[in-house]
Formats: C-alpha cells, sequence, structure tokens
C-alpha cells in the first residue's frame, strides 16, 4: 500500500491502481461509496410520485406524511412533483416516532420533533414517507402512531431506498432504489434540506490503520 496520508477523514488512498474514499474512524478504515447522485435522486422521487398517482387515480384523496428527520423534506419534494403533474396539491404532515418505538426501554429518552398532521385522515390514503427501509420497525411504529390519530382508508409506504434485512413483515409500495446491502454496511442519505448535499453513499469499515 502506497501514498497513505495521515490519520484524517474524507482524503483518498491507493491500494494497487485503485483509489478510494476513505474515513479514519479511531484505527478503523472506512470506505463511501456514492449509490446515488443529486440527478439520480430527483429521477427516482418523480418515479415514485407517478407511481402515487397511479396506484391511487390522482391525488384527491392522499396525504403524505414523511417520518423525520430526512422523511420530511422527501414528502414536501414528492408533493411538489404531484402539483407539477397533477396540477392539484396534497397535505403534507410530519411524524415521530420516538415513543412508539420497540427499543424505547432499552435506549435514552428520545428527543422528540413535532408530529404535525394538521388534517382529518379518516377515510383518507396516507402515504408514509422515508429515506430508508431496513428492518421494518421504524415503519411498524409509524403505522402505530398514524392509527392513533385516525383510521385511513390505506397506510402506504414510500421510500427512497430500501436495503433489505426485513425484521417484520413489511413491504414498501414505492421504492426509488433497491439496494442490496450487508448488515456491517451503513447506508447514509444527504438531502439538501439537512445536509446541503443530495447524495446517498455506503459506508463499511475496510481495515484498520494501525500499524500500516
Amino acid at each position: 500500500m502506497r501514498n497513505m496520508p495521515p490519520a484524517d477523514t474524507g482524503r483518498r488512498f491507493f491500494f494497487g491502481e485503485k483509489c478510494f474514499t476513505y474515513a479514519l474512524i479511531g484505527f478503523g478504515i472506512m470506505s463511501v461509496k456514492k449509490i446515488q447522485t443529486d440527478v439520480q435522486m430527483k429521477r427516482a422521487l418523480t418515479r415514485i410520485s407517478h407511481e402515487i398517482l397511479e396506484r391511487n387515480s390522482g391525488a384527491e384523496n392522499v396525504i403524505l406524511v414523511g417520518m423525520h428527520s430526512r422523511g420530511v423534506p422527501l414528502a414536501f419534494r414528492i408533493r411538489t412533483l404531484i402539483e407539477i403533474h397533477e396540477g392539484r396539491s396534497v397535505d403534507v404532515g410530519s411524524l415521530d416516532i420516538g415513543l412508539y418505538r420497540d427499543d424505547i426501554s432499552e435506549k435514552p429518552q428520545p428527543t422528540m420533533k413535532p408530529t404535525d398532521i394538521s388534517v382529518d385522515i379518516n377515510g383518507k390514503i396516507v402515504v408514509i414517507v422515508d429515506d430508508v427501509l431496513y428492518t421494518g420497525r421504524s415503519i411498524r411504529a409509524a403505522m402505530d402512531a398514524i392509527n392513533d390519530l385516525g383510521r385511513p382508508s390505506q397506510i402506504q409506504l414510500a421510500v427512497l431506498i430500501d436495503r433489505g434485512h426485513r425484521e417484520l413483515p413489511i413491504r414498501a409500495d414505492f421504492v426509488g432504489k433497491n439496494v442490496p446491502t450487508s448488515k456491517e454496511e451503513d447506508v447514509e442519505v444527504r438531502i439538501i434540506e439537512v445536509d446541503d448535499v443530495d447524495e446517498v453513499i455506503i459506508t463499511s469499515e475496510i481495515g484498520l490503520a494501525e500499524g500500516i
């Protein structure tokens, strides 16, 4: 191995003829792989908006509910795309699932963010919007929270990334991209409203820096 820089983050190094982006965390080297660009993200959200309209014969009874944190701005983006294609707006709400998680007794008290669903959801089609679908436990919590607020005619799920590894029988209705992953990898969705950039990356530990 050559051209190894000192301990730092966000640099590149060469292994043979290949160049990798890496981050040093303690003694571990983390590889960083971009799997979705801003253009690809916009294309995926556009497709999701079309599929929501097709599935529900328009937007008349649809309410978008974004899960904190990144699901909320994604829901607003989908609303904008629906407005462009359908010529009408849809209501958007935000949902915090902190008190509905099944691991709440095992973790410190979560920092609560506002749940804001100002319209009546009874008899409506509620589309939950989130960035990454993983085990399904967060979505189960979201459905419990929504059912405490009313009785929608349907609950549907739209996610930007489905990374697999489900632990509950939950499936997304609308998916921007299916990404096979290992459980050792982390999938991070970055969006301009929160992170000042639109991209999706996968990070994983690839070795130890000690002794290199």
